[in-house]
């Protein structure tokens, strides 16, 4: 059967021995539709509950708790058991403690999550085994770091991971560790960039912390900073740290919820418009809704880039993971990310990686 996780907004005054029992309710009553409650999440402070079952489909979840306790849950989503263990650490209910009737959870699914990506500044075509092997060597690191810290990791694929976190101080303090220790002195023409946001695993979108893990991802990818996090993650670590601030520097930067909508608006819209060669700086001030003069500075503020330079490194970023996968040919990823011609894109490819895409290694 399919997996399901649901999101309960709870009434103010409700407790997790409220949302324990209701749980048990669930429990009695399953058999009649055809499901099985494995676990749930509580989260007293923020007001959430969150649901695991296995039910043959969104109505049957409905129409469980319905009739077992009539709180219907706000959003459902599909879920895979194995990612959803990566991320909350089980699929199923803790040990009841001895000696008590009612197996209390108050376990929140509120999580901090991390995205690590090795990216190229430059290519070489010459060591290459000696960067794979300092690439292997990174990744083993950052895996037992993620360890070290309390962390789960939840992904790793290619030069990219994704890491999930109870506490947003070890989420912290372990960036800072892999920042600080991996500093590409070995490889410089490798640049290590980290994101951090909070959230929730269930929203409006169809896919688990879809939300938070995106927040992280463009963090990552494009914000002036070796660590960027988000303003939530900011209040949070000083929450849990006596309201001690982030040291800010030049390492980490705390963003705005300004800026984060704009870096949002920006990415969004890029992904929908990079692979048409028609589009370009007039189209993103149109559709964003900034002048010339004012998206340059903010571009240059929290990018480090033109809007001209930025589209542009987008392509190439993209052509290089076509690369990477070797389907293609060069002039077909030329056209296939934006260029107006092969010789224009090479042109570009060897000022931002220092050799041609001819030249490019497996």
């Amino acid at each position: 059967m399919p997996l399901f996780m649901d999101f309960h907004d709870l009434p103010e005054g409700l407790t997790a021995k409220h949302v324990a029992e209701m749980h048990q309710a669930d429990l009695d009553i399953e058999h009649k539709y055809n499901c099985r409650g494995l676990t749930y999440w509580c989260d007293e402070k923020r007001q959430t509950a969150f649901c695991l079952i296995d039910a043959p489909d969104k109505q049957a979840v409905i129409d469980l708790h319905k009739n077992s306790h009539g709180a219907i849950p706000q959003r459902i989503i599909e879920v895979n058991d194995t990612i959803v263990e990566s991320f909350l650490g089980r699929i199923e209910d803790p040990e009841k403690s001895k000696n008590t009737k009612l197996n209390i959870v108050n376990d929140p699914a509120f999580r901090t999550l991390m995205i690590v990506k090795l990216k190229h500044k430059i290519l070489r075509t010459q060591e290459i085994n000696t960067l794979k092997a300092a690439i292997r060597g990174y990744s083993s690191s950052i895996e037992t770091l993620t360890s070290n810290y309390n962390g789960r990791l939840v992904r790793h694929e290619a030069n990219t991971f994704l890491m999930s976190f109870k506490s947003v101080t070890d989420a912290i303090n372990c960036a800072i560790k892999i920042q600080e220790s991996y500093n590409c002195v070995i490889t410089p023409d490798l640049e290590f960039r980290i994101g951090i946001s909070a959230g929730i695993p269930v929203t409006d979108k169809e896919g688990i912390f879809e939300d938070t893990i995106k927040t992280s991802d463009y963090l990552c990818d494009i914000a002036k900073a070796d660590i960027a996090i988000t303003t939530a993650v900011k209040d949070l670590y000083e929450g849990e740290n006596q309201n001690k601030p982030i040291a800010e520097s030049k390492i980490i930067r705390a963003l705005s919820s300004t800026e984060e909508e704009f870096i949002t608006q920006l990415m969004d819209y890029t992904e929908k418009i990079w692979s048409n060669p028609e589009t370009g700086v007039n189209n993103f001030e149109a559709n964003l809704g900034y002048s010339k003069s004012k998206l340059y500075r903010t571009m240059m503020n929290l990018v480090s880039k033109s809007p001209n330079t930025f589209l542009r490194d987008y392509r190439l970023n993209k052509a290089l993971e076509l690369l990477e996968k070797q389907n293609s040919n060069i002039s077909e990823i030329a056209y296939q990310t934006g260029f107006s011609s092969p010789a224009y894109f090479s042109k570009c490819f060897y000022k931002k990686y220092g050799i041609l895409p001819s030249n490019f290694y497996s």
